[in-house]
C-alpha cells in the first residue's frame, strides 16, 4: 500500500502540473511533436481553398469534377524522459532543488503527452540504469511515473549519460520524443549521443542551479561534490578565485551547447527558482515555426 504522505505529494503535483498543461501548453505540444506521418483517409469533392497539390486527377477524370485526397496524421508517438538522478540533483539554492525541478518537468511533460494520445516511458539513471517503466497510456500510468520521479532512493552517485543513451538504444527501436533531463556532470559522451540523435527526436534539458556559477563572498567554506564524496576547503572572500570559478563554470556550459549545435540538436535550459514555463513554451513555438 502506498503511503498517505506519498499520495498527497503525487496529487499535489499533478494538480500543479495539469493546471500547466490545460492552461499554458494548451495545443503547443500537439504542434510542436507531430505523428510520424500522413495516412490516407479518404477522397472527396474540391471545396474552394483546398491545396491544388492534393488533387485526385484519375477520380476527377471518371467523375468531371475535381476531387481532392484527405489524409489524417498518424497521431500516437512515444514519449520517454530519460532522467538524471544521481547525487549532483540534490542540490538547489533557490527554493527548490534541481530533483525537485526536474519532478515538475517531467510530470508536465508526461501530462502534455497524455493529454495527445500519446505513450510515455521512464528511465532512471545514474552511473547505472536506475530504473526502466515501459511505455503506455493513461493517467494511472503517468502518476506512476510520478512517484518514481519522486520516490526513487537511486543505489550509484555518479552520472553516466552515455551508458543511459546507450541503454535507450537497446529497449527502444522505434522511433521515439525523448527527452533527456541532467546536469550533465558527466565523462564523454559524444559517441551514443550521435546515435541516438539519428534514431530518435532527442531533446537535452539541462537543469541548473545559479551556485554552480556563481559564489558568493561569504568566507571560507568547504565543498563537497555529491558524486564523489571529495572535499574541498576555499576561501571565497577572493575576487580572483570567484571570477575563475565563474570562468570555468561558464565555459564548460558554453561547450557543452556547442556539442549539442554541432549535433543540430535543440536543447532546452532551466534553472532552480525560476519557473520553466518559459524555457519550454520557446521551444514549442520554435519547433512549431521549424516544421
Amino acid at each position: 500500500m502506498i503511503p498517505t504522505e506519498i499520495l498527497k505529494k503525487v496529487r499535489r503535483i499533478q494538480i500543479v502540473t495539469s493546471a500547466l498543461v490545460h492552461d499554458v501548453f494548451a495545443g503547443q505540444y500537439h504542434s510542436a511533436f507531430k505523428g510520424r506521418g500522413m495516412e490516407f483517409e479518404e477522397v472527396r469533392e474540391y471545396q474552394p481553398g483546398d491545396d491544388v497539390r492534393t488533387i485526385d486527377w484519375n477520380v476527377t477524370a471518371r467523375s468531371g469534377r475535381p476531387f481532392v485526397k484527405t489524409y489524417r496524421e498518424e497521431r500516437e508517438l512515444t514519449v520517454v524522459l530519460l532522467v538524471d538522478v544521481s547525487a549532483s540533483q540534490d542540490f538547489g539554492t533557490r527554493e527548490q532543488l534541481k530533483s525537485e525541478l526536474v519532478t515538475e518537468l517531467g510530470a508536465t511533460l508526461a501530462f502534455s503527452a497524455i493529454q495527445n494520445n500519446d505513450k510515455v516511458a521512464l528511465i532512471l539513471f545514474t552511473d547505472r540504469i536506475e530504473r526502466f517503466v515501459p511505455a503506455r497510456k493513461g493517467t494511472r500510468h503517468v502518476l506512476r511515473v510520478v512517484r518514481e520521479l519522486l520516490y526513487h532512493q537511486p543505489a550509484g552517485r555518479g552520472t553516466d549519460v552515455g551508458a543511459a543513451l546507450e541503454y535507450l538504444s537497446r529497449v527502444l527501436r522505434r522511433r521515439a520524443v525523448v527527452f533527456l533531463i541532467s546536469d550533465f556532470q558527466t565523462p564523454a559522451f559524444r559517441g551514443p549521443l550521435q546515435v541516438a540523435r539519428h534514431r530518435h527526436d532527442l531533446i537535452p534539458i539541462v537543469v541548473r542551479d545559479e551556485r554552480e556559477a556563481l559564489l558568493p563572498s561569504v568566507g571560507y567554506v568547504e565543498v563537497l561534490d555529491p558524486e564523489t564524496g571529495g572535499q574541498l576547503l576555499v576561501d571565497t572572500r577572493g575576487r580572483g578565485f570567484r571570477r575563475r570559478f565563474q570562468e570555468l563554470a561558464e565555459r564548460r556550459r558554453q561547450d557543452l551547447h556547442a556539442e549539442f549545435r554541432r549535433l543540430r540538436i535543440d536543447a532546452i535550459e532551466v534553472q532552480t527558482g525560476q519557473p520553466f514555463v518559459v524555457p519550454l513554451t520557446t521551444f514549442f513555438r520554435r519547433r512549431e515555426r521549424r516544421r
